[in-house]
C-alpha cells in the first residue's frame, strides 16, 4: 500500500484550529491590526502637535540602544551650521512623515517599553515650511544634551551644498566672498569702458566700485528676505531660510 501524501496545508489548517477556532481568529487578527492602527495613529499625533515648554527626557533602556546612534547637541550643531540647516521640535516639519519612521518609532517603543516624546528633527531650512523630502533626520532627547537617532529619508543633500551654505555660515565668510566676487567681476569688466588708460588706479577705483555694488545687494536681500547667518538659525524658528 502506497502512503498518501501529506498536504502541508491542511496540515497546518489542523494544527491552527486546534489552538483557535476560525471565528476567533478573525476577531484576533481585527484586535491586532486595531490596535496597530491605534498605536500608530498615537505616534503620529505625538509627531505633529506642540510638545510642552519642558523637554523631558526620554527613558531608553541603556543595554538596548545602539552607541552609533547617539549624537551629541555640538555634533548636531557643527553639521547644521555647516550644511545650513535647522534643528527644531518635529511639529514645525511640513512634509509628510513615513510609515517607515513611524515603524521605527512603534518598534523603539515596544522594545523599550516607553513612549517617546519630545521629537526634534533636522532638516534644510525650507523643508521646516514647504512640503518637500530632502534628508529630513529624526530624534529623540536621551538628556544631557544627547539625542538618539531614530530614522531618515528623503534624498541625500547636493554633494556642492557644503560649498554653497560656506559664505552664510558668519559674517567673516560673507565679507570674504563678498571681496572675492568683487574682485572677479573687476576682472570680468573691460576697463576701457570707463577709462582709456588701464592704471592700477583705474582697477582700483573699479573695484570699490564692484565692493560697493555686491555688498549692497547682499544686505539689500538679506534684510529684505529676513536672512541670518547659520549660526543664529539652526536651532531658531523665527528665521527665513
Amino acid at each position: 500500500m502506497v502512503p498518501t501524501r501529506v498536504n502541508i496545508e491542511k496540515k497546518l489548517i489542523n494544527v491552527r484550529n486546534r489552538r483557535i477556532t476560525g471565528g476567533d481568529i478573525l476577531a484576533e487578527v481585527h484586535r491586532i491590526f486595531a490596535e496597530t492602527t491605534a498605536e500608530r495613529t498615537s505616534i503620529r499625533a505625538t509627531l505633529i502637535e506642540k510638545p510642552s515648554e519642558i523637554s523631558e527626557a526620554n527613558k531608553l533602556c541603556l543595554d538596548l540602544i545602539a552607541s552609533e546612534r547617539i549624537f551629541h547637541i555640538e555634533d548636531i550643531r557643527k553639521l547644521c551650521v555647516t550644511y545650513r540647516l535647522r534643528f527644531l521640535d518635529a511639529h514645525f516639519f511640513k512634509g509628510t512623515f513615513p510609515s517607515e519612521a513611524i515603524s521605527e518609532i512603534r518598534k523603539l517603543e515596544k522594545e523599550h517599553h516607553t513612549q517617546l516624546q519630545h521629537f526634534k528633527i533636522m532638516a534644510p531650512s525650507k523643508l521646516l515650511k514647504l512640503e518637500n523630502a530632502d534628508d529630513p533626520v529624526l530624534f529623540v532627547p536621551m538628556g544631557n544634551d544627547y539625542f538618539y537617532f531614530i530614522y531618515k529619508w528623503g534624498n541625500d543633500l547636493h554633494p556642492l551644498r557644503k560649498l554653497l551654505m560656506w559664505p552664510y555660515r558668519n559674517f567673516e565668510n560673507l565679507v570674504f566672498t563678498v571681496l572675492i566676487l568683487s574682485m572677479v567681476l573687476t576682472a570680468m569688466t573691460p576697463i576701457k569702458l570707463f577709462s582709456h588708460t588701464a592704471a592700477m588706479q583705474e582697477y582700483l577705483l573699479l573695484f570699490l566700485f564692484m565692493f560697493k555694488a555686491v555688498a549692497g545687494i547682499v544686505l539689500f536681500y538679506g534684510f529684505a528676505k529676513g536672512k541670518n547667518f547659520n549660526t543664529a538659525i539652526w536651532d531658531s524658528q523665527y528665521y527665513n531660510a
